[in-house]
């Protein structure tokens, strides 16, 4: 196959296909202990703050390890960064279930993020070399295995938790990453060419020169706006079943509301990768964040379980689109042979926001009474990727063609 027919190829729609699949069991562990919370809460007699340190851990050890991860796709390809993530995996499901204490399941929590990780960036930054005209749906596609993942498994899992406990439903999930993904990622062992990254670098590099950014800049500011996003964000996510709890509603309620929430997160997702191939992905976060802050501000007058459920689904529907868009910021105006890094390193932004959210909402819980004040530091974190994007566009319009033409 000559390296112009590489891009948005058959093989890489199947590369595709197989990548989703394995985002979506990858990534189980993120959502697992946001069903089992209330349980944990009970076990151990701690206070809503304590129990939400296990998912702040978990996802700060998610947010190194797409950094981590993703130095080795770049070095070593994406087949030996599975296999190895998935005995982190294992590890951390398995030491999970003899934690005898909060503290220790934190610890734990950590180990199995870092692991997890692989399921998000590190893909992401994979399946962008495959596509150029086609990457933001791309993109979108992989970045939805997240959500995907979310909407799934909290409904399987809320069963087997009822029934066996939260102990049975780790070991389930440490088998099923074996036999699902150690298969699936031999799958992925071919490697593209490196001159076919030729056109994707030229499309960045004029870009970067556009922008009037370096690319350190660049991915300092995005990493800023990241953390911005998610903070926000993490609100209605990690606490919609603990907020279900408080409200008399009960935990199956919250993790309907939790999966309908990541379903219109896919649909924004996907919409949001359509849009992104045509507009680019500073416009597309723009608007992501604009929507994420009107839906937040829909959470504070209304807290029935009808209208809840409406919420949360708008509330999918409004950020699902954020995220990959930072990835494909950095692959329009990053070179390719660091998108590994450079993804990881805005992507571990990211999730960083979403571990802070989750652990302030938890504490301003408890200093408050209620969730009311965290939905309003929700809505104040999130103006930063607004005002960021803003400035993107701004000065993406102020350079005019002679000036680019200059600065090359």
């Amino acid at each position: 196959m000559n390296t112009s027919d590489i891009h948005d190829s058959r093989y890489s729609w199947f590369r595709l296909a197989v990548t989703l699949t394995i985002a979506m069991v990858a990534n189980v562990g993120l959502w697992a202990i946001v069903v089992i919370m209330p349980t944990v809460e009970a076990e151990f007699g701690a206070g809503r703050a304590e129990a939400s340190i296990p998912y702040t851990l978990v996802m700060v050890g998610f947010a190194i390890g797409n950094l981590l991860i993703g130095r080795i796709v770049d070095r070593f390809g994406v087949t030996l960064a599975l296999n190895s993530a998935v005995v982190v995996i294992v590890f951390g499901y398995l030491l999970s279930m003899w934690a005898p204490s909060m503290t220790i399941l934190s610890v734990t929590h950590l180990l199995l993020g870092l692991g997890c990780a692989v399921g998000f960036g590190p893909l992401i930054a994979d399946i962008s070399h495959w596509f150029l005209r086609r990457r933001g749906i791309a993109v979108a596609l992989v970045a939805s295995g997240n959500y995907l993942s979310g909407a799934i498994w909290p409904n399987l899992l809320t069963g087997m938790l009822a029934e066996s406990g939260w102990r049975q439903v780790y070991l389930t999930l440490a088998i099923i990453t074996v036999v699902v993904l150690v298969p699936l990622s031999m799958l992925l062992r071919r490697k593209i060419p490196l001159d076919a990254h030729v056109a994707a670098d030229a499309s960045s590099s004029l870009n970067t020169r556009n922008a009037g950014l370096s690319p350190r800049s660049l991915q300092y500011l995005l990493g800023l706006a990241g953390i911005g996003c998610c903070v926000a964000m993490a609100m209605p996510q990690v606490h919609i079943v603990a907020y279900c709890v408080g409200l008399g509603f009960g935990p199956a309620v919250g993790a309907e509301m939790l999966s309908l929430m990541l379903l219109g997160g896919v649909i924004s997702r996907l919409i949001s990768g359509l849009f992104a191939d045509q507009f680019g992905g500073v416009r597309t976060v723009l608007i992501g964040a604009v929507l994420q802050c009107i839906a937040l501000f829909l959470y504070l007058p209304y807290d029935g379980m009808v209208s809840l459920y409406l919420i949360s689904f708008t509330f999918g529907l409004s950020q699902g689109g954020i995220v990959p868009g930072y990835a494909l910021i950095v692959r329009e105006y990053m070179p390719a042979k660091e998108a590994g890094a450079r993804v990881g390193f805005v992507l571990m932004m990211t999730i960083l926001g979403m571990a802070l959210g989750g652990w302030m909402t938890g504490w301003i819980y408890d200093m408050t009474g209620s969730y009311r004040a965290a939905f309003l530091n929700g809505i104040a974190w999130n103006a930063i990727p607004i005002v960021v994007m803003l400035m993107l566009v701004m000065r993406t319009r102020s350079k005019s063609p002679q000036a680019v033409s200059s600065a090359g």
